[in-house]
């Protein structure tokens, strides 16, 4: 691969190896494990509502959430309620209990990537923030129009960490150096309490944050992106080759992404990188690159979007 080639509004990330993962933090991020990766291109920014609305211009694509599910796929589910729509979170008005995400989110009927908090609300005037509801299906399909791919999660890890080595944030060990605040993180107690300095608590356009050391904007906070790999914990995924940096991986299996604690729902899951601007000091602290999270492939909300990378 060319670094000389000209790819518009993407960057080029050499290859190499490092030490993949956390020990600090989330048990799903254990253990940190040496790997490599050949080098590519990948998206300087998520992709946004103004790019989405381009492939959909084209392509007349429909997202998931604008599709009414299918009873069929989801026994036990009132036909009544098979209306398309997409999770949408809500602040709270007080403190909630942090183990039950039902306090913050809501299915909306009507919410897709067009009206992202429900069918009243639109995206007028936000070309330039990420778009949001978008299942993995629909990641892939602007990827294949693009002649893009989606990112395997160590290639997502490696371009996030900016050619910064053992450092937990993309820009150091700390997460707010001096008081700079330097992502779309949630500022304050979560689910309620935001200390931004806009009032808002949903996204920002993209580059509104310095970029990381390889040019590349909002790879922590504002959205969580897809990747490609199936998701099992790390130390599932390294239980094989414990000492030797493993070159290129490519995550679990669709069987060994499935949630063993919900035995009946045979629906993959694919990892999430990056955090959200719903991440918090009080509440998933995955506002890192090592970070991750199971995301059920079918699956859309108000905070998960993703960007594109060329082999």
């Amino acid at each position: 691969m060319m670094q000389t080639i000209d790819r518009p509004g993407m960057r080029f990330v050499q290859g190499g190896t490092y030490q993949m993962g956390s020990d600090a933090f989330y048990a799903e991020e254990r253990p940190r494990r040496r790997v490599q990766v050949d080098p590519f291109w990948i998206d300087a920014a998520p992709v946004t509502n103004g790019e989405f609305a381009r492939f959909v211009a084209e392509t007349g694509h429909r997202t998931y959430a604008e599709i009414p599910p299918n009873p069929a796929d989801y026994p036990g589910m009132d036909p009544a309620l098979a209306i398309p729509g997409s999770l949408v979170f809500v602040r709270s008005a007080g403190p909630v209990p942090l183990d039950d995400s039902s306090n913050w989110w809501a299915f909306v009927f009507g919410a897709d990537w067009r009206h992202p908090t429900g069918p009243d609300s639109d995206i007028a005037g936000m070309d330039d923030h990420p778009v949001v509801h978008i299942a993995y299906s629909d990641a892939t399909a602007y990827a294949d129009w693009a002649g893009k791919s989606l990112p395997t999660e160590a290639e997502w890890e490696w371009a996030a960490r900016g050619g910064l080595e053992d450092r937990e944030y993309a820009w150091g060990d700390e997460l707010a150096p001096d008081g700079a605040i330097l992502a779309n993180y949630w500022r304050g107690l979560f689910p309620f309490a935001n200390q931004r300095e806009d009032g808002g608590y949903r996204t920002t356009p993209v580059g509104s944050f310095p970029p990381n050391g390889y040019g590349l904007s909002d790879m922590i906070g504002n959205v969580w992106e897809w990747t490609a790999d199936w998701y099992a914990d790390a130390g599932a995924l390294t239980a094989k080759r414990p000492c030797c940096a493993v070159s290129n991986p490519r995550g679990a299996t669709l069987a060994a992404s499935l949630d063993p604690a919900q035995p009946g729902i045979r629906i993959g899951r694919r990892v999430l990188k990056g955090g959200s601007h719903l991440c918090a000091a009080n509440y998933c602290q995955r506002y890192r690159p090592a970070a991750r999270h199971p995301q059920m492939i079918d699956s859309s909300t108000s905070h998960i979007g993703f960007r594109c990378i060329m082999r």
